[in-house]
This record gives structure tokens, sequence and C-alpha cells, in this order.
């Protein structure tokens, strides 16, 4: 998606672009698959940075600015309503700071002075910035609040939804996530993440914009510490001034031809994510009283975010319901959705034998389903499975077979390039790897990186 955005921009301004793809469907980790007649998106929960309609500066705006976009070609719907829960706790995340903050001082009446100072804190930074502020939020929201439940029902959603490191979320991506999450808010296109990929790949056809896709590149030729030709699995080649790279920061390194196969083995992230998909007949679903949207949840004492040793880590994830958006009269999801999504082990995915890998995807879709179902309103096994129509899993493995994202690793390497600059002159990284993550992050990507590298050099 970050390719389709600088694409988008280049051919704005008359530049000759050419986008591969070594898939059959546009969009990277923020795509869709079809099974039968049922349309599964892959990435999207929600588009976040959602605000209303007139509001200035907010990140969601620029964008639609910068790929003349207009609001109602996004199709966004708001959040009903989402919310953190933790050890008895419950903070709601619905498109309103003022009820985030009115739950946090609820909830940590002893600690709502620090919170807010905090977040004139978090608000006065430039987030944004190629620039950013390094450092530990888990250490900040130590020293700036000081109640360890608090820091960790703050990093649960923040990490879930954009850290690729361990136990913690660096600075200024949590500064990038809680204004996506908590001072914006989340929404939906009504046909889900198609809506957005459509309209790219419009307005890459609108400005001349070349797209080769099942045409994935092969090696990057480096000569002169420059990329002087594209080889490309057809065979051919192409040359180009620049190249920007979406695939992430150690496989860019490792389609280099001055590089060794293996370069890069200790940068590569280790956060992998497991997600179950169910439907269900709609009438039923309906009855079910599943009104949330998103559910961050923890169910042990501490969060913990890091790769787990068995093939899944069910004690915290995140729960998704998409027909809980604010479509509009007679527009209603065709079946009730369920995704769960859950930190999961990449190594241990891609070890098992076909037969024990598919029992296990299995076994992992109906754990994760009881986890889900846990923390919404109670609906017997017996009315549930009646219900349901269908179920689809994707583990690291999935991830790492359609993406070639090592390790599965979803938000990619801990260490990212806001730049996007490497050693070669005219290779650049957009995407996962430079920093900007999610769908409006990897759209603002594309962007700056176009914009800095393509535009203003």
């Amino acid at each position: 998606m970050s390719g389709l955005a600088a694409a988008v921009r280049l051919g704005m301004f008359g530049q000759k672009v050419l986008v591969l793809e070594r898939h059959n469907a546009a969009g990277g980790l923020n795509s869709f698959y079809a099974r039968g007649q049922r349309k599964y998106d892959v990435g999207l929960h929600a588009l976040t940075n959602w605000v209303p309609e007139g509001a200035k500066g907010a990140p969601l705006v620029k964008l639609m600015r910068q790929l003349r976009i207009r609001r109602e070609e996004l199709d966004l719907c708001p959040q009903v309503g989402s919310r953190v829960t933790m050890a008895g706790r419950n903070l709601r995340v619905n498109n309103c700071f003022a009820d985030f903050e009115a739950d946090v001082a609820r909830e940590f009446p002893r600690s709502i002075d620090r919170f807010r100072a905090l977040d004139a804190h978090l608000s006065g930074l430039d987030e944004a910035a190629l620039e950013a502020p390094g450092g530990s939020a888990r250490a900040l929201l130590d020293e700036r609040l000081g109640d360890p439940l608090l820091r960790d029902m703050l990093l649960l959603p923040t990490c879930f939804y954009g850290s690729a490191v361990e136990d913690d979320i660096e600075v200024s991506q949590f500064a990038v996530m809680w204004r996506s999450l908590f001072k914006e808010g989340f929404a939906r296109p009504f046909i889900g993440v198609r809506q957005v990929i459509r309209l790219l790949v419009d307005r890459c056809r609108e400005h001349g914009v070349e797209r080769r896709m099942k045409c994935g590149v092969r090696r990057l030729e480096v000569r002169g510490e420059r990329v002087a030709a594209i080889a490309l699995d057809d065979g051919t080649e192409v040359t180009a001034d620049r190249v920007y790279s979406s695939a992430g920061a150690v496989e860019t390194l490792r389609l280099r031809s001055d590089q060794a196969p293996l370069v890069g083995a200790g940068e590569i992230g280790r956060l992998g994510y497991a997600e179950t998909i169910a439907t269900y007949e709609p009438q039923a679903f309906a009855g079910f009283g599943w009104r949330d949207t998103i559910i961050f949840f923890c169910d042990d004492e501490r969060f913990s975010y890091r790769a787990p040793a068995d093939l899944v880590d069910p004690r915290s994830g995140v729960i998704c319901i998409p027909n809980n958006y604010q479509y509009g009269p007679g527009r209603t999801l065709d079946e009730g959705w369920l995704r769960v999504t859950a930190l999961a082990n990449h190594d241990a995915w891609c070890r098992l034998p076909e037969d024990e890998y598919l029992a296990h995807k299995q076994a992992w879709c109906t754990r994760l389903n009881r986890v889900a179902r846990a923390h919404l309103p109670a609906v017997t096994d017996a009315v549930h499975d009646a219900a349901q129509t269908s179920t689809d899993v994707f583990t690291p493995r999935t991830v790492r077979k359609f993406t070639g994202h090592l390790n599965g690793a979803i938000y990619g390497a801990p260490a990212k390039r806001r730049d996007g600059r490497t050693d070669v002159a005219n290779l650049f990284l957009i995407g996962t790897d430079q920093g900007f993550l999610g769908v409006t992050g990897a759209m603002l990507s594309g962007i700056s990186m176009a914009n800095l590298h393509g535009l203003k050099a």
C-alpha cells in the first residue's frame, strides 16, 4: 500500500513510475483474499486516525489532500465503540478522547493528573517528524504515571497496533499511536480494505502508473553505490533513477547483489501474529448481543508483548467485530464476523509437518474463539456453533509465504529508518521499516518518501 501511495504521488507530477507486485492482489500486508464467495480482509481491523469532517491538520486530512482523494470516496464509517480491558478495568476507545480520559479518572483516580500531563507532553511532540525522538515508551510511562496497570493498559493497544519492539514501543511511535487510537479514532469502509486499494489503483491508472502483478524482484544489481538494474522473477531487467522498496529493511538488503544471502539476521523482527476469522449466519449473530467494535484484552496480571515459546500466546490480543461500525441506513454486512489476533511463534509454526500444521491451526482457531467469547456477552456453545458458517486462520508462516516478510513479522524490524535512506544512493525504504505503520501510516509513508526523495530532490 505504501508503494501504491508513492506511485500515485510521483505520477501526479508526471514522473514515469513502475510498480512491481509479486502477488495477484495489491495491498501487501493490508490486502484481502477470497475463499469461495467470501472476501477476507488481511490486516485491516480499522483505519485509524479517523476525524470528523472539517477537522484541520490531521494525518488523514493530509493523506487525502496529497493523493487528491475526496472524503466520500473513502466511505469511512466510524466505529460503534471499542475498549481496553484488563484486571477487571475498562477504558473506552470510542473516537472521543474525553470519554477515554473520563474512564482513566474513574479507574485510576490517583493517576489522572499525571495522565493529563502525559497527554500534554505527547501532544507537544511532532510524532511524524523524520527526526522523531526515540527511547522507551515503557520507561516514559513508568516515570510519568507510576502505575503499572495503567501503563500496561496504554501499552496493550499501542503495541498490538504498532510496535516491532518486544515488551515496549519507541516513544515516537507511541506518540503516533496515542494520536491515532485515542485522540482520533477508528473507522472502516463498508467493503473494507478493498475500498482503499481500489482508490489507489484507480489513481495509479489516472496518472499513467504502470503496474505489473505476479512480477516480483529477484535481485537489485548494485554497482558504484547505486542500483543499476532490477532483475525480475520473469528473467527480465528494468532500470530506474530511484527505487522505493516496501519489502522490509533486511529483505531489501538480501535482494542486493553486493550483499551476502543471509545478511542482517540479527536485525529481523521477532513479533508475529496468528489471526482467526469466523463468520456467522446474520440473524443469529444479531442475537448474540456483541456490540463492541474492537476489544484489546489482557487476561494476565502483566502485559507481555514478545514472541511466545508456544505456537500462540492466548493471554492477550485483539478482538475485532467488523459489523460494529456505523455503516448507515440499509447497509449491513452479509454475515457476522469475529476476528481474533494474538502473538505467535514463527519458527514453531514453520517446523510443523503439513498435517500437524493444519491440525494446530484448527485447534487454535477454536481456542482463540473461546478466549474472545469470554470478553463478550455469553452465547452457549450450541447456539454459537449452529450459527457459525466458516472459519479461517493465518499464522506467521502464512504471512511469510504471501508477503516475504522474514519471521512473518507484521511490523518488520525493530529499528526503523524514518528518512528512508539506505547506503545505496538511489534506494529508499517505504512502508513498515521506514516507520509509519498501519493502513494510514503505510500511505503516509509512501507519500512522505516520494515527496522527500522524488519530488524535492
